[in-house]
Formats: C-alpha cells, structure tokens, sequence
C-alpha cells in the first residue's frame, strides 16, 4: 500500500522517462505535455540529484484514481461514499520497519536542497512543493488532522506554508494564539489514497481524517512517529520533512502559478525544517498545479460530497461534475426532469453549501455532463438568459479568485439550462443495437 504498488499496477499507463531533466520547468512542462494522454510519469534522472527519482500526474484520470482506490470507474463515487462511512483504526509501525526511516538527515547537513522540488511556472518566486500531505495535531484536543498546503523553499530549512483551509488552518491558529509553534509533518510520495483522503471535507465530530484515509486504503493507514516533532506520519512514504510552523510570523510566499491558472502570492507562515527522513532510493511526488490530477482531485472529494448533500436536499439530482480547471469554481449538475422552481432551489442549495462554486449549470439527465460539448448543446439550446439565469451577490469569496480582490465578497451565477416541456426538446439518438455493434467492430479494429 504504498506509491511504488501504485506504480506498478498502472501499466500500460506508466510512462517511464530515461532522459536527464530538470526539476526547473522540464519536468512540469513534460507532465503538462502528456496529460491528455492520461499518462502518469516515471522522471528515472533527475539534473542534480543522482539517484532519485520523481513522479507526477499519479492521477490523471478518472481511471487513475479507481485503481488508487481498488475499484472500477464506474463506481468510484459510489466506493468513495461507501468507504468513507467505514473508517478504519491506524497502525503504528516500529522505526525498524518503516521505509521512510532508512536515512535521516539532521540540521547538519543538507535538508532541502537534498530533494528535487520542482519550479513549475515561468513566473515562480522558487521551487514550491506542491503535493505535501501535511499532518498536525490540534494543540487543544490532540486531534489528527492533514492537508495538502502549497510550500515555497526559502532556504536549506525554512519554507513559506500556506495555510487556508481546515483542519490546520484552524489548528495554527490556536497554536498561534497560545504563542506556541505548531508541530507538523509533510509526508511526500504517498499512496495516491492518501492524497484523496487529504482533501476529504474534515468532519469535526467524526472520525479524523488519518481513519477516513484508512477506509479509502481498505487498510488501516500505517504510522511511525517522527524523529524531532510529536507527530505520527505515513511509515510507506518516500519523504517526510518535520518541523515547526512559527507563531506570529508572516513573509511573502510566491508568486506561484496556482489551479485558478494565475500567479498568486500571499504572506505566509514560516515553517522551520527540523529534520528530513526518507527512503534510499526515493521518489519524489510532482503536482503540476492546474493540471489534470488537480482537477480529477476535486472532482472525486468535493464533487462527491457536494452530490451527496444535494441528493439529499434535491431528490430529483442525479449526477454533478467540477468541470475541469476550475479548481472547484464551476459546476453542471444533472437532474431527472422537474420544475423550474426547484432547479432554482437547487441553484441556491449549491451555490450556498460550497464556498469555492461560483458558477452552477444545471442540465437534464438526457446531458453527458462529462462532455463538454454537450453541455455547451444544452446551454445553446435550452437556455434562455432573461428567463434561465439566476444571480446570488454578497457571497463570501475564495482566497485564490484573483476576481474577488480586496473585499473577500463575490457573486455567484446560476444557468437552468434543463429542457422544456414539449417533444422538440427530446435529443437525438440512434438505436441501442447499432450502437453495440457499433462499438464491437471499433474494438475489435482498434483494441
């Protein structure tokens, strides 16, 4: 249950790269190249970092993630919900038996220049770790909590953190306002299901998120405590950088190219690098911000736990979909056939229950939501803009919407782009039996 595991059941999807690149633009802008080929990558030479190795677009696709999770495709939302009702117990490894353990860099040598973070963008300040899952302890009730948090590398043992969503936003704060640093692990080259469950909603009354992630593995989720900080981290990853998240210090963090597709820079906390562990022959995990994993992402851990409300509230909704590089802003839901009154209720419903949506389409059931173009079919033909649209002003807005400016506030916009009543409104098709033929003689041409 580890990251290696991960890469060897992807197979024919697994691109393995002998040439040297750097972890400086190259090896972002070949991620970026291939990503529509729903390759993850294998970087086997790393410029300036003999030995290691990195790997990016671990979940590219749908298909990606449905192997992360053991299941097929078309029930990944349905073992997603299944599985993160069934949170299971963590394990704690002895030191001995932990990968991550096999060498330990102390603030004597080395600690960050050690690894090859990658720059991204032509406009970053730095190279930014980008797909750090970040654990942490509340420093009032001891609760585990992680996330992945966007790091800048400032120096040998100190990086900008951003801290904005929850749990350990709210976990600094109150190590903050008792004075206090917050003690915190970054676990690098995890299991991909590790990374869904970092970006699971945090349930303040359920199980934490460390029990949800067991559940998603189908195993518990196995731990070794950390060598200078009170904290447990993934004993099967590649890397974990410890330290300590100063209180009552902020500097400049970025620029860095973010999911909205624009440069953002913030002031930041200050993580100070207590020690780094790792395996010998590592891998380091890349996450081209903006990229599709980012999207498939989101769309498995947000999309999902907004549907499930929804459906909850809103008989009538059947599927929804973040719609890609949007980074959570943008939505199309599909619904069985009902009154324009209650796709407006829907409407409110989403806009309202997830801060990050801006942007809601709602289509009927008869739209593949996952197809862009026919979503647009629907928008162009069942939409009416002074009947169909519905705008909500004075909604709080999301920290990295470069729109939002100053004043935190945003609007929202609905668009009912669900069909009439009479037979003109009914779509195309063509019989299900030719269809089937169809697609044998395809596949038996094409494999």
């Amino acid at each position: 249950m580890d990251l290696r595991a991960f890469l060897d059941a992807l197979d024919g999807a697994l691109l393995r790269v002998p040439q040297e690149l750097s972890p400086e633009h190259e090896m972002a802008a070949l991620l970026r190249a291939v990503e529509g080929r729903g390759l993850t990558v294998l970087f086997e030479r790393v410029a300036g970092h003999p030995g290691a190795r990195v790997a990016g677009n671990l979940l590219v696709t749908r298909r990606h993630v449905a192997i992360a999770l053991n299941t097929e495709e078309r029930h990944l939302e349905a073992t997603y919900l299944k599985r993160k009702a069934q949170a299971q117990t963590t394990r704690t490894l002895p030191p001995e038996e932990a990968p991550v353990k096999e060498e330990v860099l102390t603030a004597d040598g080395p600690l960050l220049s050690a690894l090859p973070v990658l720059t991204h963008y032509e406009r970053d300040a730095g190279p930014f770790i980008t797909a750090g899952t970040v654990f942490a302890k509340d420093p009032e009730t001891g609760r585990r909590g992680f996330g992945i948090h966007r790091m800048m590398v400032k120096g040998e043992r100190r990086l900008g953190i951003f801290l904005a969503n929850p749990p350990l936003a709210a976990y600094y704060a109150r190590a903050e306002a008792r004075g206090e640093p917050l003690e915190v692990a970054v676990a690098l080259g995890v299991h991909p299901a590790v990374l869904v469950g970092a970006v699971v909603p945090e349930n303040p009354t359920g199980p934490d998120k460390l029990e949800v992630t067991g559940a998603l593995l189908g195993a518990p989720l196995e731990l070794v405590p950390a060598e200078t900080v009170d904290v447990e981290v993934p004993a099967r990853a590649e890397i974990i950088i410890e330290g300590r998240v100063l209180p009552g210090h902020r500097e400049p963090e970025g620029p860095m190219g973010e999911n909205t597709g624009y440069y953002f820079t913030n002031h930041s906390p200050v993580l100070e690098v207590t020690a780094i562990t790792r395996r010998r022959d590592f891998i380091y995990p890349a996450l081209c911000p903006w990229g599709a994993d980012v999207d498939v992402l989101f769309a498995l851990a947000g999309g999902t736990e907004l549907l499930g409300r929804l459906r909850a509230l809103v008989p009538e909704v059947v599927d929804l979909e973040l719609s890609p590089g949007t980074p959570g802003f943008s939505a199309v839901i599909a619904v069985r056939p009902c009154s324009p009154a209650r796709v407006r209720r829907l409407i409110g419903l989403a806009l309202h229950l997830d801060r990050r949506l801006k942007v809601v389409i709602v289509v009927n059931d008869d739209v593949d939501i996952r197809n862009p173009r026919e979503v647009t079919w629907a928008l162009a033909t069942r939409f009416q803009p002074d009947r169909d649209t519905v705008i909500v002003p004075g909604l709080e807005g999301y920290v990295i919407d470069p729109s939002v400016g100053n004043t935190g506030v945003t609007a929202k916009l609905g668009l009912d782009a669900t069909r009439g009543p009479g037979p003109e409104f009914d779509k195309i098709t063509m019989p299900a039996a030719a269809i089937a033929k169809a697609e044998a003689v395809v596949e038996s041409l094409l494999g």
